[in-house]
């Protein structure tokens, strides 16, 4: 796997216009619009499509799908500029292609994951624009669990074996995104629940971002890009 110059960022999960323009004023690469009804974070066609309009240039719009039905996606499509779909669940990858559009195809990596394992899963996408792995469902969610999993199962070897660029998921925060980056070395990282405004049981509120969480996130993958350099 080459290593990127830089670490791209996606903040996932943006259901307000201003949420995107932080994310992307931040210096964002990525927002991701969540198109699952199971969670909070899911925004509207509408919506969604108002955030798009409202960002700035070489911003990339990703659509999160889990198991959609087709005509979801082809409807979403015709309503969104979607530059690029991701699908969270066991999308088959006819399935994930047959859109037309670049797609990430998400892998979750549960406890005592094994390598050969996952490269097989990596192989079955192998024309993807890139691979996210994430940790495990939980709660109900496909991701956005605000759980990590064990980085050391995307090993050197893996790694070097995958056709595609690694995107990270799980868990990621300003307070751990660092390690992640000088352990993992991905192409990307992408947060959600990491850069969520905090309730007062101290718990992040789905689908609501801080923009100075957000900040905090981006200045450390770029203070992980520096000493990875």
């Amino acid at each position: 796997m080459t290593v990127p110059p830089r670490t791209r960022v996606k903040i996932c999960g943006i259901t307000e216009r201003e949420h995107g323009l932080a994310a992307a004023h931040a210096g964002a690469d990525a927002i991701g619009l969540v198109f699952w009804a199971g969670t909070p974070r899911r925004v509207t066609a509408e919506r969604a499509a108002a955030i798009a309009a409202a960002l700035p240039p070489f911003v990339s719009v990703v659509g999160l799908f889990v198991d959609p039905d087709p005509a979801h996606v082809r409807a979403t499509l015709a309503a969104v500029p979607l530059d690029i779909l991701q699908f969270h669940g066991a999308e088959a990858p006819e399935f994930c292609r047959s859109f037309g559009r670049p797609y990430l195809k998400a892998i979750a990596v549960g406890p005592g994951a094994g390598e050969a394992g996952l490269l097989e899963c990596a192989i079955r996408y192998g024309d993807a624009a890139g691979l996210l792995f994430d940790a495990p469902p939980a709660g109900g969610l496909p991701g956005g669990t605000g759980r990590t999993f064990d980085w050391g199962a995307l090993s050197p070897r893996l790694r070097d074996r995958l056709a595609r660029p690694l995107v990270l998921s799980g868990g990621l925060d300003a307070g751990n995104v660092g390690a992640a980056i000088g352990a993992v070395r991905p192409w990307a990282v992408d947060v959600s629940s990491g850069v969520e405004a905090i309730g007062a049981d101290g718990r992040p509120l789905k689908g609501s971002k801080d923009p100075v969480r957000i900040a905090a996130f981006i200045e450390e993958v770029r203070n992980a890009d520096v000493r990875s350099a």
